[in-house]
């Protein structure tokens, strides 16, 4: 059983999860990263809630202490996202510390609960009576999907059913008031709808899947349930959407929730809608980076190749919310596109999020900066720190799932899986230096299966020719350049033996990527990309402004490790020519053409640049960064 979406059961869904606790990475790239969030992220954050009163609010409700609600009024989806990244900690083994503090919030989660089951510190008291009277803006059902997916994370992961029963009643409340005899209603921010798909998958109780459905349903109804706005994702029934629109986490949480319903009840009409809509994402509305939702006003998916870079919104919940719909896609499909984005967006969109230090936070991520944006403590509104918590607590549920064919293995770290396979246990091991270089080595240590089984290894898009041998024998793998699944058999025809080795190169080469032709910003520019990560220039670190930098395609870049800088990394090294303004282009200032060419007015020379990666930009002094970067 997965934890965190388990499509084991779906009847529509190809691939089987795996439980979180099946994998064990023991690379150098995550893990670190996952014992900080463990160790200094997840307590930061309890403290950031509790100094901020989100855990008083709890506290408050039930009558403890009085005083007024404080802060936002969805402060408690913090708190229950926080709830369930502790919960896949411990899903891995135990902890004191965590578990300390799991148990108090939960304990005053619980008792603030009305005897009706409802459950939203917001509306306590004073407010009561202005429950469920304005859906489209307050958040109260997006709350409670965060109460639910928390409940049944934290059931799965400890065994306990103290805030699964708080989780119960609320949601029986929700379907006694909006069920198919109930209240036309649904919410201005999806998420309820996914969180009641999996609450339904946990309990088997058919209410909560077909309340689900109602919620989407009722979506771009006339007259409108909502408002009937695109940016509420209001304007027409999700069976009719062709681009995505509005709010960038609504959008794809919504995405979420249609493909849990598809995978249980594989509903057609939904299927075609995320094939369009992922379509309209990834082929115009998305950021190299994996990054969604282009503007500032409204955290919105902008039109068509509109994708500033400065002023890029790109929310980190939006690149979550991308990851989880190209998650329940790929079970559904088995395709590689989806694995392939889902690590595009980790590394490059999710990942720049959080600083090196596990305490300090974007919001945003632009892929230019004047060295004015950088990582904060805490926000008020802090929907983006708790997320991160949970997406990486959670991240070896994502590296392989399982089918009647074998083992699918998307993504690549050094790791021991136990997973099941051909009828029986197996234990595999992954050995890699990835996203550093594209060797990885997986031995079968141990299996008990009783027939053979298929290993469907991902090339990625970004490699060109992959090579793969299983015992030194070089075999024909279906599909050798991504992204797809490459199919490797075990030797002779035969079942794996304990000792088998499967090998897989990746070259890795430094590509200069260009951006769409209507990508105007970008014209005459190009971004570097080595293997699945991103890479970028900062001023801190190369001593020239980014926005003279100008590249040679003609120059190739070196490759070098650097152990000791932002936690290790390779750095791409190159030569460059600086164009600098010079003269009357250092005033703001119009000029005539041909006065301008008369000017000559920049300075020209030779530098020597580095390039780091993305996801680790901003750790340094504040300077300059940009993504794409001219080209002479």
């Amino acid at each position: 059983m997965s934890i965190h979406v388990d499509t084991s059961r779906s009847p529509h869904a190809r691939l089987r999860p795996v439980p979180l606790g099946a994998v064990r990475l023991t690379d150098s790239f995550w893990e670190p990263r996952r014992q900080v969030n463990r160790s200094v992220t997840l307590p930061s954050q309890y403290r950031r809630c509790e100094e901020t009163g989100r855990i008083d609010n709890f506290r408050r409700a039930a009558g403890k202490i009085g005083g007024e609600f404080q802060g936002r009024y969805y402060n408690d989806s913090d708190v229950y996202k926080w709830v369930e990244a502790c919960a896949y900690v411990l899903a891995e083994g135990p902890d004191a510390e965590i578990e300390r503090m799991l148990d108090l919030v939960v304990r005053e989660i619980a008792e603030a609960q009305e005897p009706d089951g409802y459950l939203n510190t917001h509306f306590s008291f004073e407010k009561k009576d202005q429950r469920w009277t304005n859906l489209r803006d307050l958040h109260e059902l997006y709350c409670a999907g965060h109460l639910i997916q928390a409940a049944v994370a934290h059931h799965r992961c400890t065994g306990r059913a103290d805030m699964l029963e708080v989780a119960l009643r609320f949601a029986d409340h929700i379907c006694g008031v909006f069920g198919p005899d109930g209240r036309v209603g649904t919410c201005g921010h999806q998420e309820i709808e996914m969180a009641l798909v999996e609450l339904y998958r946990l309990t088997g109780h058919e209410r909560y899947l077909t309340q689900a459905r109602l919620f989407i349903d009722r979506r771009g109804q006339t007259p409108p349930v909502i408002g009937g706005s695109s940016y509420h994702q209001d304007h027409a029934p999700f069976r009719r959407l062709d681009a995505v629109t509005g709010h960038a986490v609504r959008m794809v949480y919504y995405c979420c929730g249609a493909a849990d319903v598809a995978a249980e009840t594989g509903d057609r009409e939904y299927l075609a809608a995320l094939e369009r809509l992922w379509d309209s994402m990834t082929n115009r509305r998305m950021y190299v980076t994996g990054g969604i939702g282009s503007r500032y006003e409204g955290e919105a998916f902008g039109e068509d190749y509109e994708l500033p870079n400065e002023r890029a919104y790109a929310e980190s919940c939006a690149a979550i919310g991308s990851v989880m719909w190209n998650w329940r896609m790929l079970q559904i499909t088995g395709e590689a596109r989806f694995a392939d984005l889902i690590e595009t967006t980790l590394y490059n969109a999710m990942l720049p999020s959080l600083s090196l230090d596990g305490e300090r936070y974007f919001y945003q991520n632009p892929l230019a900066d004047s060295g004015k944006h950088r990582r904060q403590p805490w926000f008020e509104c802090a929907c983006c720190p708790p997320n991160i918590a949970r997406m990486l607590a959670s991240l070896p549920a994502y590296f392989y799932s399982t089918s009647e064919e074998g083992i699918w293995v998307h993504l690549y770290a050094e790791s021991t899986s136990n997973l099941t396979a051909g009828g029986g246990h197996v234990r595999l091991r992954q050995q890699t230096r990835y996203p550093w270089d594209g060797e990885v080595t997986l031995t079968i240590e141990d299996t008990g299966a009783t027939r053979p089984f298929a290993l469907m290894l991902r090339i990625p898009a970004w490699c060109r020719e992959a090579e793969i041998t299983v015992n030194g024998d070089p075999v024909h793998a279906a599909g050798e350049a991504g992204p797809v699944y490459a199919v490797v058999h075990p030797p002779d025809g035969g079942p794996w033996n304990a000792g088998d080795v499967v090998r897989l190169s990746m070259p890795m080469g430094v590509d200069f990527l260009r951006a769409h032709p209507y990508v105007g910003n970008n014209a005459g520019r190009a971004a570097l990309r080595r293997g699945p990560l991103i890479y970028c220039l900062e001023q801190a670190g190369s001593g020239a402004d980014p926005r003279d930098v100008h590249l040679d395609a003609d120059q190739p870049f070196s490759v070098s490790w650097h152990p000791d800088l932002l936690g290790g990394a390779n750095v791409l090294h190159g030569s460059a020519v600086v164009r600098r303004p010079t003269g009357p282009w250092a005033e703001p200032a119009l000029y005539d053409l041909a006065e301008v060419c008369d000017l000559l007015p920049v300075e020209e020379r030779e530098v020597q640049i580095a390039a780091i990666p993305y996801y680790a930009w901003g750790n340094l002094r504040p300077g300059g960064m940009a993504v794409w970067l001219a080209m002479r």
